[in-house]
């Protein structure tokens, strides 16, 4: 659920006008018409007041979209950049380097 589609609905259930919302979260009407169309999108702290305003509090729930590659892509992909290793030049062995001694 986007953040504005949840204010939207917190303060539905509250009761609350715009105005009212705005005034217990000490913000703008203009702000909670934003971030109900989805013009701004709040801050953590932001939502959480304006939830907080409503009689709601906000949780954070950390989900992972990345898309993982099945095992046989990732062997795949691992085989082309061992093979391009292979083929790139190599650097020679770096020489002692000596230096004179000092004077005593």
């Amino acid at each position: 659920m986007k953040a504005g589609a949840l204010i939207r609905s917190a303060r539905l259930r509250a009761a609350l006008s715009k105005r009212e919302l705005a005034r217990k979260a000490g913000t703008s009407p203009a702000a909670i018409v934003a971030y109900e169309t989805d013009r701004r999108d709040p801050s953590f702290d932001t939502l959480n007041r304006l939830l907080c305003a409503a009689g709601y509090q906000a949780r954070i729930q950390l989900v992972d979209t990345r898309k993982k590659p099945s095992p046989e892509i990732a062997a795949a992909r691992l085989a082309a950049v061992l093979d391009l290793a292979a083929h790139l030049p190599t650097r020679p062995a770096a020489r002692r380097i000596t230096y004179p001694p000092f004077g005593r």
